[in-house]
């Protein structure tokens, strides 16, 4: 496409944290990797994956989405170090790029596929906010980052979790820094199929191929309706808990430079 959207040349390799390809039906796979590897969650990366939502959905010839991961995991370490979250100004990066990376990713108008490809310990609501979320049996999902390190879980993963798993086992999940393995997040609703690890990305393409097989309105509006309620949650307390996680977090960072 021309004109005000992007295309896919635009931005096919611009992000340095996630591998792009484009079949002639229109199905997009994303590849998340640190330098080749598995990802690593980053400042740039929390950066980069909104902004490459934002594009993904504004380019209307993407009619399936798939993401995965490298490796045998989906993002299991992060690097702190590259966070800068001592003051207000610096908070207000973070809380921009957090906004983007969870609006953007619902804003992507045809279905989501996840191929979640083991361990996801960083940021696991991400691949479990997609339509069809697949799962290898050596996945695992933590909210690894927040409560458990004396953060707020506020960027999202309250809103993702406590809508999944409902408003008890939720807040169990996020406040008592539980491993959900793949059977019991298939229990509970959080995934809709457990493969073997090396059927879970050829499972997924099976399905975006299914699916672009169908009618680009009914691939576009299917999305739309089905993410509504997502969408509202989300407008409802997403910045309210970026806002008190910035808090909680600069408070900590105060105390441990006292100690």
């Amino acid at each position: 496409m021309s004109g005000i959207t992007p295309g896919f040349a635009d931005y096919r390799d611009a992000y340095r944290h996630i591998a792009m390809e484009r079949d002639e039906q229109g199905i997009l796979l994303l590849r998340f990797h640190t330098d080749g590897g598995p990802l690593i969650w980053s400042e740039p990366v929390h950066a980069e994956l909104g902004h490459c939502f934002g594009q993904i959905g504004a380019d209307r010839d993407n009619r399936v989405i798939v993401m995965t991961g490298t490796g045998d995991q989906w993002c299991v370490e992060i690097d702190f170090a590259s966070f800068s979250l001592n003051t207000p100004e610096e908070w207000d990066h973070t809380f921009y790029d957090g906004r983007k990376l969870l609006m953007n990713l619902l804003d992507i108008e045809v279905p989501v596929i996840s191929a979640i490809n083991g361990p996801a310990r960083m940021h696991p609501e991400i691949p479990v906010m997609s339509d069809i979320v697949l799962a290898a049996d050596t996945a695992l999902f933590q909210d690894g980052p927040h409560f458990v390190a004396g953060i707020v879980p506020g960027d999202g993963a309250h809103i993702v979790w406590t809508h999944l798993l409902g408003q008890n086992r939720g807040r169990y999940f996020l406040l008592m820094n539980q491993e959900l393995g793949a059977a019991d997040a298939f229990a509970a609703g959080v995934i809709g199929e457990v493969l073997p690890p090396d059927r879970v990305l050829d499972r997924a393409m099976e399905i975006a191929r299914d699916f672009a097989s169908k009618p680009d309105l009914a691939l576009r509006y299917s999305r739309v309706v089905l993410t509504q309620r997502f969408k509202r949650l989300m407008a409802e307390g997403l910045s309210l808990g970026l806002g008190l996680e910035a808090l909680a977090a600069i408070d900590l960072l105060g105390r441990m430079k006292q100690e």
